[in-house]
């Protein structure tokens, strides 16, 4: 089993020195009670404003989350602005307790006008790299409300999904009637879970905390079950991850055995 927390937390717009901070005190905590890996926020260190901090410094954010890595002796997913060659990028990295960076994985879906005008979309399918164990893809925030990324990363081998996040509060919104109304809520409650159902992994889902954004960061299990849940404020969750109850829950739900990709277009 290897125990992995996730971070909710509020970030403060281009301050990357006391995000940093504060997610360094949130590291040291996690490793302290257990965690070998701690998942944070989509754009945790510069503030999730994606058109004002498009010109940020990616690389030496990345430079010190490995170093956080290193000195808090935990494993670190963390968001940050990628420049290559004059395009920017949306991007996720894995950092093991060494510092080193196992994967680096481009938003594919961006989410809303801010978004598409001021990045380019990733094209690389999910990749998974080992951690203590663990097979592990990461995508950021919109990516998982596509079934098409989650089932891809499974099919890669993935145990375990971290997914930095950004999700605004919109309220109730739509129809008239509650039933008939639409809540970004949802996204962690039902499709999180759906998704771990559906393809039979763990998904590590951070967001950001309210009111502006929906806070219900969740861990959940590949049965489709929360075994964590975040309110709207500060929170550190906390859950296991085990290998082999991915293989028990496929087991179970053969849905990537069945699956009729031949069939669907």
């Amino acid at each position: 089993m290897v125990r992995i927390a996730v971070l909710q937390a509020r970030a403060g717009l281009n301050d990357p020195d006391a995000n940093l901070a504060l997610l360094r005190r949130f590291a040291a905590q996690a490793a302290a009670g257990g965690a070998e890996l701690i998942v944070t926020p989509e754009l945790f260190a510069t503030g999730y404003a994606p058109a004002k901090v498009r010109n940020s410094d990616g690389a030496s954010i990345r430079a010190e989350l490995a170093r956080i890595a290193v000195e808090e002796g935990i494993g670190v997913v963390g968001s940050t602005v990628e420049d290559d060659g004059g395009t920017g990028y949306i991007s996720a990295s894995l950092f093991d307790e060494s510092g080193r960076e196992l994967l680096r994985y481009r938003k594919a879906h961006l989410f809303g006008a801010e978004e598409r005008g001021s990045y380019a979309p990733g094209t690389g399918v999910p990749v998974v790299a080992e951690f203590r164990g663990l097979q592990i893809a990461l995508g950021i925030c919109y990516d998982i409300e596509f079934p098409e990324y989650s089932r891809s990363a499974a099919r890669a081998g993935a145990d375990l999904l971290c997914i930095p996040t950004a999700v605004p509060a919109t309220g109730d919104v739509g129809g008239s009637e509650p039933l008939l109304t639409y809540n970004s809520e949802r996204i962690s409650t039902l499709l999180v879970p759906a998704r771990a159902l559906e393809n039979g992994v763990y998904i590590a889902y951070a967001n950001h905390m309210a009111p502006d954004f929906t806070g219900t960061s969740v861990i959940a299990s590949p049965y489709g079950t929360l075994l964590a849940e975040a309110g709207a404020g500060e929170e550190l969750l906390f859950a296991g991850i085990e290998p082999d109850e991915v293989l028990r829950a496929r087991g179970i739900n053969t849905y990537a055995d069945d699956a009729r990709p031949d069939l669907y277009r």
